[in-house]
């Protein structure tokens, strides 16, 4: 059982940054960071899970039916993750390739301590046994000296690709001739950048991710060894009641410091006809995994290919909600709908084989979801792209990006889309 306790915060935009330096000390956490960003189904501005009571962790060909049996024991807030591969228990896949990282494909833990900011008020959810620990954690949130630096020095990481440009452009070529012959639609294929005996500050690091993105999605994450820090953009997945919402994004610009300029290159993605079916071919995805749990006539596309604009890119964002029954259970929905289609293609399983086919490294914890359940059933999940993942038993570093390819995709074009995404953790993971 929790109790709430409420306070009136004088400096919201401190108090964010003070609570996750005093987060530092648990060795389970997520911090969930919208960024500012004003959308009708954000629940709040940050969100703070630390500290677990109990978890689960499993690499299981049952993972989806231990989470479901975690969560309907726990009956409470649950944080975590859900790693791209478990594709492999709901279609005949395998994930065969390169794994660096070493992650559990699913982690969840039911936190102590919660807190919650909106606005101008915080709440302290906490369990009835760590209740009393309130005051003392909210006076020593507020002790935080930002100033005093916490930033611990470490060399720059010397990144690697996984995939040098000649070969990336062969393995899309080879994407365009499956398209040709009717083999597939659309397939999302990524690559990793990654660094070897490399130590990060993953604070430090998250807080540059963090500041060049400001992101609607974004997630730090320590679980014992293993970091996911993301600067991502889109929503998987949510579920408020009978209501579920999926917000795939397709179409990618960069941004300009020009005003006008900067105008012009949103224009011309709002436009581009190449982005335009990429993103109505995973609306189009996406609404038929709804329709798997939807009530009969329910699924809707509230927005359609609406750009967004972010600190580094022009996104092109599309909206599907749908009406479920009561009693479905919230993992059924996941299942129904994993992995999410903007990362994978269309038609959805082919597009995943492809993808093993073509790309060298395992995607795990990338391209899958970090989010959460609450006591009520109800959940939001984002999709985890423009995320370092961090491995700091093994010293392994690493980040993604991938491109949509399509019958109008042009090779070099969908490269220097990769490095445009990159972007953003390169220089994050710079330390100077």
């Amino acid at each position: 059982m929790r109790k709430s306790h409420f306070f009136k915060i004088d400096n919201p935009n401190q108090f964010r940054k003070q609570l996750l330096r005093w987060a530092q000390q648990f060795d389970e956490l997520v911090f969930l960071d919208s960024n500012h960003h004003k959308h009708k189904y954000n629940a709040f501005d940050i969100a703070l899970a630390v500290g677990s009571k109990s978890h689960i962790k499993t690499n299981s060909s049952t993972a989806f039916q231990m989470l479901s049996d975690y969560k309907s024991k726990t009956k409470d807030w649950i944080f975590g993750y859900l790693s791209y591969d478990l594709k492999n228990e709901l279609e005949q896949l395998s994930s065969d390739n390169y794994d660096g990282l070493d992650f559990y494909s699913l982690h969840f833990f039911q936190p102590k301590k919660l807190l919650f900011l909106k606005g101008n008020r915080v709440e302290f959810q906490y369990l009835e046994k760590y209740t009393h620990e309130i005051k003392t954690d909210l006076e020593d949130i507020h002790k935080i000296n930002l100033n005093r630096g916490m930033k611990k020095h470490f060399e720059t990481p010397k990144i690697k690709l996984r995939i040098h440009k000649d070969a990336y452009l062969s393995k899309i070529k080879s994407v365009l001739e499956k398209i040709q012959l009717g083999d597939i639609y659309e397939v999302n294929i990524c690559q990793e950048f990654f660094a070897l005996n490399t130590e990060i500050d993953p604070l430090t690091t998250f807080e540059k991710l963090n500041t060049i993105s400001e992101s609607p999605f974004a997630v730090y994450l320590k679980l014992d060894e293993n970091f996911a820090l993301s600067a991502s953009p889109e929503r998987y997945l949510k579920r408020i009641e009978k209501k579920i919402i999926s917000q795939p994004i397709k179409g990618t610009a960069a941004r300009s410091q020009n005003f006008d300029e900067d105008q012009f290159l949103k224009t011309v993605l709002e436009k581009d006809p190449k982005e335009l079916s990429e993103n109505i071919m995973i609306t189009d995805l996406v609404r038929n995994d709804l329709s798997k749990n939807a009530l009969k006539g329910s699924v809707k596309v509230e927005e359609l290919c609406k750009v967004y604009s972010y600190k580094q890119v022009h996104q092109m964002i599309s909206t599907i909600s749908a009406a479920v029954e009561d009693n479905v259970d919230s993992v059924q929905l996941l299942k129904n709908t994993f992995p999410m289609g903007s990362m994978t293609g269309a038609p959805k399983i082919a597009a995943m084989q492809i993808i093993e086919a073509l790309e060298e490294t395992k995607r795990g914890l990338y391209s899958g979801a970090v989010g959460y359940f609450d006591p009520d059933d109800n959940f939001d999940f984002n999709v985890m792209i423009r995320s370092i993942l961090y491995n700091s038993k093994k010293k392994y570093v690493s980040f993604s990006v991938g491109s949509a390819i399509t019958a109008k995709s042009i090779p070099q074009k969908e490269y220097e889309e990769c490095l445009l995404k990159a972007k953003a953790m390169r220089k994050a993971l710079e330390q100077k």
